[in-house]
């Protein structure tokens, strides 16, 4: 929500100083990314908990396995959105924060006899390394999706040569 951060920033007159607004909302792609974020743990946790203490109730009628695997496809997708949403803000946010179009905000810098810089630039290494693990969380989930397939009842099923009863009588 940069639109609510504002700054002091010096004029050519003597003492005064004018308030400047900086310009953009990426808050919602932020929010989308760690909402699915908390909500992945907290499903990765259920689900911990049913694995070890509820494995008989999970296998029961195959209905454990299949909405296992639904879910984990759905968390699939929409680790891949949140990640790509929130590397698009990003993005967005680094335009909207760099310090040259910071600069361009400030009326003195707007004068050809006044040579603006900026002191030091910002440092987003913690934010790129967000998107990193977004992808890599999205690439985790879908890589689950072939270990959950294998739980469903559709794997057994689904095999080309079943297995004969080689059983002697």
């Amino acid at each position: 929500r940069l639109h609510q951060v504002n700054f002091d920033a010096p004029t050519c007159e003597s003492k005064r100083r004018e308030n400047l607004w900086l310009r953009g909302d990426f808050s919602s792609s932020a929010e989308f990314f760690v909402t699915i974020a908390v909500f992945a743990f907290l499903y990765s946790l259920a689900a911990t908990v049913v694995y070890i203490f509820y494995q008989n109730k999970y296998r029961e009628n195959n209905r454990g396995p299949l909405i296992d695997f639904i879910v984990t496809v759905i968390f699939s997708f929409l680790w891949l959105v949140s990640s790509s949403a929130w590397a698009k803000g990003l993005s967005d946010f680094k335009v909207a924060t760099d310090p040259d179009e910071v600069l361009l905000l400030i009326s003195a810098c707007k004068q050809p006899t006044n040579k603006c810089s900026s002191v030091r630039g910002p440092v987003m290494s913690s934010l790129n390394t967000s998107v990193v693990f977004g992808f890599l969380n999205f690439i985790l989930w879908a890589g689950n999706i072939w270990f959950v397939f294998k739980e469903t009842g559709w794997h057994a099923s689904g095999q080309r040569y079943p297995h004969e009863n080689t059983e002697k009588l």
